[in-house]
């Protein structure tokens, strides 16, 4: 039912996705319907629709528990040909000589579904796949099954990396070797010599150009990967003295990861594009010049520069790329190369979201305050007036004397001068004092600087049946943003103000950062929890590098996922992951479930005996065990 606000207009759903700021970050694929539930469009072109709050619910009626990982493939699919379209628009309008042919980069998600997804959709744009490691590459030629298939072949690599990029090229694959360290030459010359096959080669240049953010240092002459100026022309002559001159033809670059803004996207295009051209001259067979990775998505939908953000849009991008190649080449009379581009996280982001339950709440409520008694403790009677004093005129003034009566009372306790009750009370009424303060705060047009937190004290803490470190472990390690929205409930005002906590026991395992208009903000406004009804809520654009960061901390394990897809007649389930059991996790950290039944069983037969346990008991402890390792890793309903 829809509630009112202050101004008398009754909240809608559309207040939610302002709130929320749906229409910026989940647009084309996310919005809010008319129910106050989120729904999904997978493909934006077809106009369907797929209620996620009742998908929710089906899957859950299946016996697929939450916390549950939703991939969406139609996503992906639009993803890869939005891409490969944008090029083919800039392209043609540029009047550009050469072609595009994107890869993506294993390393963002390697589950295999998703993986066979690239490939199935990526095939009418020849799209291919980026391997960072031997593993990956071992990925890439199982699933890159096309005649002329594109593989980049990055990261550090030993003889059998390169021997097996090498042997590849004969399964009719594009398989280039990109040296990242000169030493790897030496490498590749023992594995030409052994094989007698002639390798596809490109280099990693160190451009003196930088990203933005976290990921700035990826480029630079001290960056982790990739040569010099001075390292590119020795690579060059000792390819020259073995006659290889015309195995190197690529030249790669990256300058980073999610690059907000376009001007060093500009600037390293620019100054990677003369180094290619430069290599033209100087005797290469050049023909793809690979411009990395990067691309950004706009995670707070505020299309800024800021970290979580981006100021360009996907067009402008692909422009700027073929414009500023084309006219390199131009001015050098350099044929123009297949340009090649490396975006995994614009590709897989879109399409997998977390959805989880709500289940437990930790709030700062108490209600209107009772008056002391006459025979209280004065603080008691001190902070009382304080609280019915308390205006909009003086709320700073409020929150001094507050302050000071609980700092007060926390060091009478502490010598024994106040009752624990006692002490109990000047809290209680502190926090009443907190409550008004915030209340009168929130109408002002200027907050003094020591209640801008007031907020996130005042906050509630929802408890949250998932684990950060497992599924969102960039917002631990990076502070990165994602969008977090409750799923349904949207026709109601959210009146709650919280910080979520997962389930893990360490106390970084907190959101309390949140994507806002202007940078992020501590709180996110929630509805108020009603233990008898389930709540639920989801974080989205979590599709690139989340699932295969994550670790077991505290044994919560990879959670259920399922892929879905639509058809004709709305939508089919395609694949169900199962998440990990307990047994599972157990064997990761080497344990044997089966031993520590037979442990366990030890333990409680010497009880039974000396008749501290009685055999029902017994039975009952063991049903227990043994059901706990088959279960899932999260919280469950189940009996």
């Amino acid at each position: 039912m829809n509630e009112m606000v202050e101004n008398g207009e009754p909240w809608s759903p559309q207040k939610s996705a302002q709130l929320y700021q749906i229409q910026g970050w989940g647009l084309p694929y996310f919005s809010v319907s008319d129910e106050g539930h989120v729904q999904v469009a997978p493909d934006p072109t077809r106009p369907r629709n797929i209620n996620l709050f009742e998908l929710v619910q089906h899957l859950e009626a299946r016996g697929l528990d939450l916390p549950l990982l939703i991939r969406f493939s139609d996503i992906v699919e639009h993803r890869i040909k939005h891409i490969n379209e944008a090029f083919e628009r800039a392209i043609v309008e540029y009047e550009y000589p050469g072609i595009y042919r994107g890869v993506f980069p294993v390393k963002v998600n390697q589950q295999r579904h998703l993986i066979e997804d690239v490939v199935e959709f990526g095939r009418p744009w020849q799209f291919g796949l980026e391997a960072g490691s031997k593993p990956e590459l071992l990925i890439a030629l199982a699933a890159m099954q096309d005649v002329g298939g594109l593989i980049i072949c990055n990261g550090y690599k030993d003889l059998h990396y390169i021997e097996t990029a090498l042997v590849a090229q004969k399964f009719d694959k594009q398989v280039i070797v990109v040296l990242e360290r000169i030493e790897e030459l030496d490498h590749v010359f023992r594995a030409t010599e052994k094989l007698g096959i002639r390798p596809l080669l490109g280099v990693r240049s160190k451009l003196s150009a930088k990203g933005v953010g976290r990921w700035a240092n990826s480029a630079g002459d001290r960056a982790k990967f990739g040569l010099t100026m001075t390292e590119i022309v020795e690579l060059v002559d000792r390819l020259a003295a073995k006659d290889m001159l015309d195995c190197l033809q690529l030249l790669h670059f990256h300058i980073g990861s999610q690059i907000s803004s376009i001007i060093p996207i500009k600037n390293a295009i620019q100054e990677a594009a003369n180094i290619y051209t430069e290599l033209a001259k100087m005797g290469c067979k050049m023909g793809y010049l690979d411009v990395g990775g990067g691309l950004a998505i706009d995670y707070d939908g505020s299309k800024t520069d800021f970290h979580a953000s981006r100021n360009y849009t996907l067009e402008e991008y692909a422009a700027d790329v073929v414009a500023h190649v084309q006219a390199a080449c131009n001015k050098s009379d350099v044929e123009c190369p297949t340009l090649v581009s490396e975006s995994g996280r614009a590709v897989a982001a879109h399409h997998s979201m977390l959805v989880f339950e709500v289940v437990g709440v930790n709030e700062v409520r108490f209600g209107a305050p009772v008056e002391p008694k006459p025979e209280a403790h004065r603080l008691l009677k001190d902070l009382y007036e304080t609280y019915k004093g308390i205006s909009a005129k003086n709320v700073q003034e409020s929150w001094h004397d507050a302050t000071q009566a609980k700092e007060e009372a926390q060091n009478l306790f502490k010598y024994g001068y106040l009752s624990l009750r006692e002490r109990a009370g000047a809290e209680r009424l502190f926090w009443n004092c907190c409550e008004k303060i915030q209340s009168k705060v929130k109408k002002l047009k200027f907050v003094p600087e020591e209640l801008w937190d007031l907020d996130r004290t005042m906050s509630s803490i929802y408890y949250c049946n998932f684990s950060l470190f497992q599924s969102a472990p960039d917002i631990w390690a990076i502070d990165q943003l994602f969008p977090i929205m409750p799923i349904h409930r949207l026709d109601e005002q959210p009146e709650v103000t919280a910080r979520l906590a997962d389930l893990t026991c360490d106390s970084d395992g907190m959101i309390d950062r949140f994507i806002d208009v202007e940078e992020d903000k501590q709180v996110l406004e929630v509805h108020d929890y009603r233990p008898d009804e389930p709540y639920f809520m989801a974080m989205f654009l979590n599709g690139a590098y989340q699932e295969i960061l994550g670790d077991l901390h505290n044994l919560f394990g990879d959670t259920n996922a399922v892929h879905v897809r639509l058809t004709e007649e709305g939508y089919e389930v395609r694949h169900v992951v199962k998440g990990d059991s307990i047994a599972d996790v157990l064997r990761y950290v080497e344990y044997q479930p089966e031993g520590m039944v037979e442990a366990v069983r030890k333990q409680a037969e010497r009880a039974v005996q000396s008749g501290r346990l009685t055999n029902e008991q017994m039975r009952t402890l063991m049903q227990h065990y043994e059901q706990a390792l088959r279960s899932y890793t999260y919280l469950t309903d189940s009996e």
